[in-house]
């Protein structure tokens, strides 16, 4: 079992946190981060560390201490140097660009797809080829939701690796059709 929720949550400088009411606030440079925190934890803030302790030993407490602890340390993370996803494209023809606020993909179809991109989020495209698309925003959630919908819209395939796949992510390529 993970023992992620015993170890507390250092708060950088630059972020201030708020615990009211079951709701704990973290602001900082990117913007203010909110988490829910549920009645089987207790959450205690001392010394610029937040730490998570379980109400009781129950399995769905010891379950919810590990979680609150992970989403209070990614909303500090967020609030101080946020999330970045890269996708690369990979494919003869492939391109990516930004267009004002929409996201212009050409994945080999026989039109162009047009991505909107939501105002909480920043994409950008960098490499030398221009055939990295990052995108970045201080909801870690947000951010890899965003990168699985555009990689969605044409995943690797195994033969010639053609698409769009994270930059840290291993395609197992498969042999062709041999005569």
């Amino acid at each position: 079992m993970s023992r992620v929720g015993k170890y507390p949550v250092e708060i950088p400088s630059g972020v201030d946190i708020s615990i009211v009411e079951g709701l704990l606030t973290a602001k900082g440079k990117n913007g203010e981060q909110k988490v829910q925190i549920t009645d089987l934890v207790t959450v205690s803030m001392a010394d610029n560390k937040v730490s998570v302790e379980p109400v009781n030993q129950s399995k769905k407490a010891r379950q919810h201490w590990g979680m609150v602890r992970a989403m209070i340390n990614n909303a500090v993370q967020g609030a101080s140097e946020g999330f970045v996803k890269r996708l690369e494209v990979n494919g003869v023809g492939y391109r990516a660009q930004v267009q004002g606020s929409t996201l212009k993909l050409q994945l080999g179809f026989s039109h162009d797809v047009n991505f909107p991109i939501p105002s909480d989020l920043k994409i950008a495209i960098e490499g030398d080829r221009g055939n990295i698309i990052a995108i970045s925003g201080a909801d870690k959630q947000r951010v890899g939701q965003i990168a699985s919908e555009i990689r969605g819209y044409r995943p690797p395939e195994p033969y010639k690796g053609k698409g769009l796949r994270y930059t840290d992510e291993t395609i197992l390529r498969k042999e062709g059709k041999k005569k």
